[in-house]
């Protein structure tokens, strides 16, 4: 394929229509930067008029200079019996003031009767008239074929007929969509195999969503068929099951197909993916490929082994060719090779030495028989080896701590608990009250203020997650309770796990280990203070 393959972000638009997403101006024009930022080629910022914030957007944009990225107002075609110059949509995209305006219309004749209750002859004009209209003003028209496959599947003379009528008003660009996301690969490569024949001067793009977890596949489809823009979101975030993932999409193409997309600039990939999840207030699934935390783990021995040795032996791409970096797990199944590998990897440099490795193999195992698991948690895995060598500095320990919580059956009354921690530090205790939302809460106030004076690069460790897991719901409400807390000082992240059947004891487990870990990193030492009461 010599043409250049043109990558279309839909996130600020498709994307904010997911379940559990809105996304503030402030959070659109962020995300828009890592986007111009990865040069992608087209942002669809929004739909002018639509909202109050995507107003403000629009406006905004119209001074906003971009490196790379072209920016995309979304409307539709006129409304049935309409002209165009007077329809308030039309017009409305062409005060947004953007060099491209993308619009869909109606191609499955089922819809054009039911849902737009119109002739099929209207909705060809209204497709007509809607593109000429937008061309006469000077703006660059795409124009996103609704239900296409739905409707070939249904009517193909009349799906034709619209792609023929928006490819003669002078479309630049003729999207065909799979908007119920139902279509399979095969159908998708044969259909749009059919229309670039017959239409061999128009450019076509393709717009899929993963309702049949085949988004991904039908976008490299169509593009295999002629298709030369992919339009798709990042995360594939969307309505329903989301839409096609351009951080699937991207890497498939660049680093298989030998087409260069965005350049180097896919090894800001991962980055990329982890931020716009932070400014979507979700999470990044850990398995999503490419750019998933465990999209490069490796857990059995031989594995471990393999890919010391030649990365692609269980690797199908590097993970640093997107950004990513590889896990190497360790479980109570781990040999020495998988430890040894893992070593490698340790943030805070610990020296083992061969022979410490079967005691901390045993250490592991003991570990994990009472509900610990170090697979997600190398903070926590890291403290332990300190343990087991003899290495670990004592910033402080433990004496004791109780956790109130009232509760009250007044409704308009918050929950709220105190927590009253005891630590010593060396000759030194330090006793603390604290109040928080909740006993975790409370207790992590608690531990923090009896710190603090004497650490306080603490102030700058920030929880990101926490979870809460049962490890064997046959004990019932007496199951060992298992928390993950993700840490961060603003420029590292960590993870740490406390396992107990009490989970303010879990939890203090894993707050601890992260502010231990913490210190670790920035290689604090022990401090001591006077005795004292707050």
């Amino acid at each position: 394929m010599n043409q250049k393959i043109e990558i279309y972000d839909t996130t600020l638009r498709d994307g904010a229509q997911a379940e559990g997403i809105s996304f503030s101006v402030n959070d659109k024009l962020k995300i828009i930067s890592i986007l111009d930022d990865m040069k992608i080629d087209y942002i669809e910022a929004g739909w002018p008029g639509a909202n109050p914030k995507d107003a403000e957007l629009f406006e905004i944009l119209k001074t906003l200079p971009l490196k790379h990225s072209t920016i995309a107002a979304f409307g539709c075609t006129r409304k049935p019996n309409t002209p165009p110059q007077e329809d308030k949509i039309l017009n409305g995209l062409l005060e947004a003031d953007t060099e491209v305006i993308t619009i869909f219309g109606k191609t499955w004749d089922f819809h054009v009767e039911h849902a737009l209750n119109t002739t099929l002859e209207e909705n060809l004009n209204m497709i007509s008239d809607s593109i000429k209209y937008l061309k006469s003003k000077g703006k660059r028209v795409f124009f996103d074929a609704e239900h296409f496959f739905d409707g070939y599947r249904n009517n193909p003379q009349y799906a034709e007929k619209t792609i023929e009528t928006a490819y003669k008003a002078g479309a630049d660009r003729i999207i065909f969509c799979d908007t119920n996301g139902g279509c399979i690969n095969t159908e998708i490569y044969k259909i749009s195999h059919e229309m670039c024949k017959k239409f061999p001067d128009a450019k076509f793009g393709i717009h899929t969503h993963n309702d049949s977890d085949m988004a991904v596949a039908n976008a490299i489809a169509a593009m295999s068929a002629g298709v030369f823009q992919i339009q798709g979101t990042f995360n594939g975030y969307g309505e329903r099951c989301g839409n096609a993932n351009l951080c699937s999409v991207i890497p498939t193409i660049q680093l298989k197909m030998d087409i260069d997309i965005i350049g180097d600039n896919i090894k800001k990939l991962t980055h990329a993916a982890k931020k716009i999840s932070e400014i979507a207030n979700k999470n990044l699934y850990e398995h999503t490929p490419y750019v998933g935390r465990s999209s490069f783990s490796h857990k059995a021995g031989i594995h471990a082994s393999g890919v010391r040795k030649f990365s692609s032996t269980y690797e199908h791409v590097p993970p640093e060719a997107i950004g990513n970096t590889r896990k190497i797990l360790v479980s109570d199944q781990s040999g020495i090779a998988t430890l040894r590998e893992k070593i490698k990897n340790l943030k805070l440099g610990t020296v083992v030495h061969d022979e410490d490795l079967p005691k901390i193999i045993e250490e592991i195992k003991k570990r994990e028989s009472d509900g610990m698991s170090f697979e997600d948690a190398d903070a926590s895995f890291e403290i332990m080896l300190t343990e087991v060598l003899g290495t670990r500095p004592k910033y402080f320990e433990l004496m004791g701590f109780r956790v109130i919580t009232d509760t009250f059956h007044d409704a308009m009354s918050d929950i709220n608990s105190e927590a009253s921690i005891k630590l010593k530090v060396g000759d030194d205790i330090f006793h603390t009250v604290s109040e928080g939302s909740g006993p975790v809460n409370a207790l992590d106030y608690a531990v923090r203020k009896a710190l603090l004076p004497l650490y306080p690069e603490i102030s700058n460790f920030r929880l990101k997650d926490f979870k809460v897991r049962i490890i064997d719901g046959k004990d019932g409400t007496a199951a060992k309770t298992r928390v993950h807390i993700e840490s961060t000082n603003g420029y590292s992240v960590w993870d740490t796990v406390g396992v107990s059947v009490n989970i303010v004891e879990a939890a203090y487990i894993s707050l601890t280990e992260s502010i231990t870990f913490g210190l670790l990193m920035q290689d604090v030492p022990s401090r001591h203070k006077q005795t004292a009461n707050v």
